[in-house]
């Protein structure tokens, strides 16, 4: 069992990608791009997303080792491999699972023909799973304790929180002169399930006694699992559907919280552009279906080391364990942060060029550049002190009048050669997109660190030509 739920976190240890959406920010020949900067400078009459299918997001990885680390048909020992895994890794090695669906999205301009106002809304599904790996934790469930007497196993290892949500938005931003441009972004939050252990404490310890085969074995216990719209599925009385009624809870009977995105594009010059964006500043208070089970004390057993079957159950000994560490339920409310992302960039365009037709991006008949390269910081809040950091170097041509690509070049804490491209194109009114993160790796991706795709298909209607 110990090594069935270990393989289990190395397997979600895949999945993990932090949710910068480099490509996506500043692309803006999609309407999504607001999403990731609600200044941005976009400009359409109006546009709508195709349902379910306007916004379509994927990503994994691993900060650590691959599927191929694990899974190759090599030769190696299973649990060798397993082994080798767990001695690479670190406790602050970071697993992220990012995931979003937009249900519905759409946009329109306010305020006139010559208005620079604009209204953006939509809602979206999201999942967000975080955890750091819990190195010592690994140990001990790989090979127990036996060869390492007089070693603390760290129970703070243990750090995980995830969450199914939908989003409502409704965002306005507005072009104030030729020089700033200025939106915001209002969020309403609707928790469907929701689980949250972090600033766990403790240790298990074992030492040597007095005497043939004596041992001192001491458990220190703080840890607490807080959960929402979770706790009715462990009721042997239950008979639904969880799938079913989490999507139930996540779009008509979650919990609830409020957050704001902010951000701004500053031109310096026509070609020389400064953008910086805040995401999910906000909260969710937890209120449906809440329950904590917390478990704090210490126990220290004295003796040889006890033999726990079915034949020689030391009842005792559980019935100490369970007096010196309880489990307490609460059911309490509780309150739960968004993750905070922070995007800026400088952009130098060049190659300009002029042409009578519509623009996807830009109002008809502006100064227009093929060609656009910079720079893109990407920052998120973690649990701990360390937040999650990314520098992308990108460069952006505009091939035909309405087709642009995108190519980046990102260093994070999960791989130093994360080459990205991006595609945005419109045939009428019909606007398709496609992005990938570390392409080259799609030619054997058991072997990648991280993988992360978009799409996303929309309607977008400008102005008819002057």
């Amino acid at each position: 069992m110990r090594k069935a739920l270990l393989i289990l976190v190395l397997i979600v240890q895949f999945s993990c990608f932090a949710q910068n959406k480099q490509i996506l920010y500043n692309f803006t020949s999609i309407p999504q791009s607001s999403l990731v900067n609600p200044g941005a400078d976009v400009s359409y009459k109006y546009y709508f997303g195709v349902p379910l299918l306007s916004g379509v997001s994927v990503n994994a990885g691993s900060s650590s080792f691959s599927a191929y680390d694990l899974f190759a048909n090599n030769g190696v020992d299973f649990n060798d491999k397993v082994r080798n895994i767990i001695n690479k890794s670190a406790s602050n090695d970071k697993t992220q699972v990012n995931q979003q669906l937009e249900i519905f999205s759409g946009g329109f301009r306010v305020g006139g023909r010559e208005s620079q106002s604009y209204i953006s809304f939509g809602v979206y599904q999201e999942f967000d799973f975080l955890m750091y790996f819990p190195k010592d934790l690994a140990i001990l469930a790989v090979d127990g304790n036996r060869d390492y007497i007089g070693k603390s196993f760290n129970l703070g290892d243990l750090n995980v929180r995830a969450e199914v949500l939908s989003v409502f938005h409704v965002g306005f931003h507005k072009k104030l002169n030729e020089k700033l441009v200025l939106g915001g972004r209002a969020k309403i939050y609707s928790s469907g399930a929701n689980a949250t252990s972090t600033k766990n404490s403790g240790y298990i310890y074992t030492g040597e006694g007095t005497g043939t085969n004596m041992y001192t074995q001491i458990i220190d216990s703080n840890l607490e699992l807080k959960t929402a719209g979770i706790a009715k599925f462990r009721k042997d009385e239950y008979e639904g559907s969880i799938p079913s009624d989490i999507a139930h809870n996540t779009f008509f009977n979650g919990s609830l919280g409020l957050g704001f995105d902010a951000g701004l594009t500053y031109y310096f010059k026509d070609n020389l552009q400064f953008t910086a964006s805040i995401l999910d500043v906000g909260f969710i208070r937890q209120s449906k279906d809440v329950e904590t089970r917390r478990y704090k004390g210490m126990y220290q057993y004295d003796g040889v080391n006890p033999i726990f079957s079915a034949v020689n159950e030391p009842k005792d000994i559980f019935d100490d364990f369970k007096e010196a560490i309880p489990e307490e339920k609460l059911y309490d409310k509780y309150t739960t942060w968004r993750p905070v992302k922070f995007n800026s960039s400088i952009q130098y365009s060049f190659g300009e060029s002029r042409y009578d037709g519509e623009c996807n991006c830009k109002v008809p008949d502006q100064r227009r550049y093929l060609n656009a390269a910079g720079a893109q910081l990407f920052v998120m809040t973690m649990p701990t002190n360390d937040p999650y950091l990314a520098l992308t170097a990108f460069y952006k041509r505009s091939i035909l009048e309405k087709l642009d690509v995108k190519a980046t070049y990102t260093i994070d804490p999960y791989s130093k050669t994360n080459v990205g491209l991006g595609v945005s194109g419109t045939i009428g009114k019909f606007n398709i997109y496609a992005l990938a993160d570390n392409i080259f790796e799609y030619t054997d991706v058991s072997k990648a660190n991280s993988i992360a795709f978009q799409f996303g298909f929309n309607f977008i209607i400008q102005d008819s030509k002057k």
